[in-house]
């Protein structure tokens, strides 16, 4: 028995990756029309909330949070081995998107928020529908579910579907996941967003309006919105067609952003410490270590070492400074090596340490002044 969602896998496993929240009340099926088209530029990563679809109901119990659905979301995405990925949901799967977002930045390369929001009303709404499903089922809510979720008239295929994916939803686990929409507000976070962000409201969205969607654009940073004509709450199925050309459109920018800082990064990289040692690393990495070699070509390298506003011999005496005052003699090491390689002298090298010593502290200028020896010595025995 597993800990994890049911989820799906669609498109070459080494595309990037790219994750699907759905609805509450909806199964992964709610993304059906998206993914043949998603699946030809991403890995399409679909999966389902707690008691819905294929998912236990048992991975959730009364007082669910958000966090604790992003959690479930976290662990599936170890378990595929994905460090960062892309991340689209729908409704309570786009809060759970922002949570992540806010919360674990360093995992979400790009985010997508539909027909979703920053709160979602007034709590004691959801804990009564939590109380009311408890002690009914789900039945009287699948009878209401297409007025909530589309536009009057909207006859779609899909939307038989869903509803029946309403029905059979576990009680308890929907329940659940109520009490987390009931917990739920991130307004005053939204700053704290960084993945490269956009919003997508449908304009006849009666459960999470327009300008719920507009809430969110305006508090996170650099925020796109799409505002969707003739759709209703699940948009995505109501208009796939727009839909996916705003979700396409602001994925593979992002995808070649990514791609592009790692390529970037990597250059810079090779131009610091050396092919040979560059070589050595790539050569080492293990599934383990990827996303952390990944991360520091694209971070350490491709933004940081790749900023104008300062020369690299400068970046280079600041490195060695901080990694004298850390104690981090291997890496010392290793940028006592890319010092000599873009320029600086050993004499400056040694001015650096001297400085260390006064703001770092003698014995830790003492050692460093041993490693850099050790690594002086080696090179001219290279020469």
């Amino acid at each position: 028995m597993t800990d994890l969602p049911h989820f799906t896998l669609d498109g070459p496993a080494d595309a990037p990756a790219l994750l699907l929240g759905p609805s509450l009340g909806t199964s992964l099926a709610v993304w059906d029309a998206h993914v043949p088209a998603l699946a030809r530029q991403f890995q399409v990563v679909r999966w389902d909330l707690p008691g819905h679809g294929g998912s236990r109901a048992d991975l959730i119990g009364p007082g669910c949070t958000v966090a604790d659905l992003g959690r479930l979301v976290l662990d599936l995405a170890d378990h595929l081995g994905l460090d960062r990925f892309a991340y689209a949901g729908i409704s309570l799967g786009g809060a759970v998107g922002a949570h992540l977002a806010v919360h674990h930045a360093e995992r979400i390369g790009a985010l997508a928020l539909v027909c979703s929001s920053a709160r979602f009303g007034e709590p004691q709404a959801w804990l009564d529908r939590a109380a009311l499903v408890r002690s009914e089922g789900t039945a009287a809510l699948a009878a209401t579910a297409r007025d909530r979720w589309f536009t009057p008239g909207f006859t779609g295929s899909a939307a038989t579907a869903l509803v029946a994916d309403q029905r059979a939803a576990d009680p308890d686990a929907y329940a659940a996941c109520c009490e987390a929409l009931a917990a739920f507000d991130l307004r005053d976070r939204l700053d704290r967003i960084t993945a490269a962000p956009l919003v997508v409201a449908g304009r006849a969205d009666t459960a999470t309006p327009p300008e719920h969607a507009r809430a969110l654009a305006d508090g996170i940073p650099g925020a796109g919105l799409v505002e969707i004509p003739s759709a209703g709450h699940l948009a995505p199925v109501e208009q796939p067609r727009a839909v996916l050309t705003a979700l396409q459109g602001h994925f593979a920018a992002t995808a070649s952003d990514d791609a592009g800082r790692h390529a970037d990064g990597m250059a810079v990289r090779r131009a610091v410490l050396g092919d040979a040692h560059v070589d050595r690393a790539v050569q080492r990495t293990t599934r383990l270590s990827r996303p952390f070699q990944d991360f520091i070509t694209r971070y350490a390298w491709g933004e940081i070492w790749s900023r104008p506003g300062l020369d690299r011999r400068t970046r280079s005496c600041i490195t060695l400074t901080a990694l004298v005052a850390g104690g981090h003699h291997e890496e010392l090491a290793m940028h006592v090596r890319a010092a000599l390689r873009i320029g600086l002298t050993a004499d400056e090298i040694g001015e650096v340490l001297l400085q260390s010593a006064v703001y770092c502290g003698v014995p830790a200028a003492n050692a460093a002044f041993a490693v850099a020896n050790k690594v002086l010595d080696e090179e001219k025995d290279d020469h």
